[in-house]
């Protein structure tokens, strides 16, 4: 069978222009698709076969998941072990940084190689990174190897992704899709468990150690049971390099590490208004701007092709995915925050008492991908997701001091069941109206908007608590407030006098409710980009306008 040809008729039927009603026609009722419209399955692996590789595929995403929090628990042994408390801010940077600069240049890759090959050696770098950490004699080694890892782990989120769209119909996609985001959501809750069980029991190094066998079995399953599709167009090696967009990579790339460190670093360990961060923030504003300029200019060739963003679902999935990521990381941050200043919790206390948001989280993303594959249409579960989020996040910043229990786990489930639901949307949404050949840099187009949204909104999220939190103890006679400001929420009630804890602690609940508007600001705004999301089924049916 001709794999090409089927692509280039699933595209063309993609792009082609909505089904014109009949004017004697119901408007509500959209046309059924006739036979020559459905998409040849047989042309995909079946069985146990794609079982094997959607399990593959699961773990290569657990394993990513488990790496961003299982050092949670194990930095503290960490910086033991090296001496290191400098670079404790360092240890997740790092990460972050080379995941989020390399993001849009894997997507580029996936368009011209072949994605079983890419998929492999991002997965490479992933191991090779924690290896590295893994047998770290020291902390600059420790910081190398989480970079390495980082750059792995942007390469397996988009890669996940398109190796779905490789290996199922469109039409049951949303399902699979779904599953990752559930896959994500279950690793992020029992990594710091499994990390402090390492850390207490092993040795932190089993952190990392633990990534090398799990991750090496994937691997072996992948090679073996990968199905063989046609080799890409053959271009020469001056051809390939071009078409990689070096000019804008060689800008992007520095620009974005920038932005990231500005933000990691602003209001932080630096004052916002100081010289180096503002020299930061304005190198990556200009190199950006730079980015934008060079896309234009290289057209086809570029890192993210202009004529992407005509497409409606593109740049309105776009500004989604950065509304829902700001969402899932201020909420993440801030809560447990709630939990150990207001409530008096320790860490691990408050990471249990987070489980409602994150298990909802998974029930979501479950839950939706059925939907999707059952009535075709995302549009709906767009609407629900950010109702959920939105109703979820504006219940969460009610909280007082004493709020029930049976009352925090509820808002908390509102608000999981909202991320989870719209947790993979905007890939979808790529994938539904871009060419087979556009899917690669869409996808990772929205992991790149989900990743910033989640960098630049948790640090405004910390910058409005803060000043409100030294503008609400102002009025206090003979308290330390850069004390309280500085100090972890888990030490806080030691440093606040005994006789001022109550009238502190309800200024202090009253200033991270400015961290949760933050994130329910982010949820209110993604209702404009899902009211303007295309409508479009998974089964190839066209909506009737």
């Amino acid at each position: 069978m001709n794999h090409n040809a089927d692509i280039e008729k699933l595209d063309s039927r993609r792009a082609s222009p909505p089904i014109q009603n009949d004017p004697q026609s119901p408007r509500s009722s959209p046309p059924d698709s006739s036979p020559q419209d459905q998409e040849d399955e047989s042309k995909y692996p079946h069985g146990l076969k794609l079982a094997v590789i959607i399990l593959s595929n699961m773990v290569a995403m657990f394993l990513v998941a488990l790496d961003r929090t299982i050092i949670a628990t194990a930095i503290p042994r960490i910086t033991d072990d090296f001496k290191s408390l400098n670079d404790i801010s360092w240890y997740a940077s790092a990460y972050l940084i080379t995941s989020s600069a390399t993001q849009l240049l894997w997507g580029r890759i996936f368009t011209f190689y072949p994605t079983k090959a890419v998929y492999l050696v991002a997965i490479f770098f992933f191991e090779l990174g924690s290896l590295l950490c893994a047998v770290a004699p020291n902390s600059v080694a420790f910081i190398i190897g989480r970079a390495i890892a980082g750059a792995g782990s942007a390469g397996i989120q988009s890669g996940s992704t398109i190796l779905i769209t490789t290996v199922t119909p469109l039409s049951k996609r949303a399902g699979y899709v779904g599953m990752m985001g559930a896959v994500f959501g279950i690793a992020s809750v029992i990594a710091p468990l499994i990390g402090g069980a390492f850390t207490d029991h092993v040795t932190w190094r089993w952190c990392f150690y633990i990534n090398l066998p799990v991750g090496g079995a994937a691997v072996a399953c992948l090679i073996i049971l990968f199905p063989k599709f046609p080799a890409k167009e053959s271009v020469s090696v001056a051809q390939q390099v071009k078409q990689l967009d070096p000019w804008g990579n060689l800008v992007f790339l520095p620009g974005v590490i920038c932005l990231i460190l500005a933000l990691q670093c602003g209001g932080e360990k630096y004052a916002w208004d100081e010289g180096r961060i503002i020299a930061l923030l304005v190198v990556s504003c200009v190199l950006l701007i730079a980015f934008v300029g060079i896309q234009i200019w290289q057209k086809e060739n570029a890192t993210v092709p202009p004529r992407l963003f005509k497409v409606r679902n593109v740049w309105l999935g776009t500004i989604f995915a950065f509304c829902l990521g700001s969402v899932l990381i201020v909420f993440l941050i801030s809560l447990p925050i709630w939990f150990q200043g207001v409530r008096g919790t320790d860490a691990i206390t408050s990471g249990i008492d987070t489980l409602p948001l994150v298990l909802s989280l998974v029930f979501g993303a479950i839950i939706s991908g059925g939907v999707i594959n059952g009535v075709g249409w995302f549009n709906p579960v767009f609407f629900s997701s950010v109702i959920f989020m939105a109703v979820g996040g504006g219940l969460i910043s009610t909280f007082v001091i004493d709020t029930p229990t049976r009352t925090w786990i509820g808002y908390q489930i509102i608000l999981g069941l909202g991320i989870g639901q719209g947790m993979q949307l905007a890939s979808l949404g790529a994938q539904v109206s871009l060419a087979q050949k556009d899917v690669p840099t869409g996808v990772s187009l929205m992991f790149f908007a989900q990743s910033l949204g989640g960098s630049v909104l948790v640090c405004v999220g910390q910058a409005v608590f803060n000043n409100e939190l030294r503008s609400r103890l102002a009025s206090f006679d003979g308290l330390d407030i850069a004390k309280i400001v500085d100090t972890g929420a888990t030490q806080l009630r030691h440093v606040i006098p005994p006789d001022m804890l109550n009238e502190v602690l309800f200024e202090y609940n009253a200033a991270l409710r400015g961290y949760f508007y933050v994130g329910l600001s982010a949820a209110c705004f993604a209702i404009f980009p899902s009211l303007g999301i295309e409508w479009k089924s998974v089964k190839g049916k066209e909506f009737a306008h």
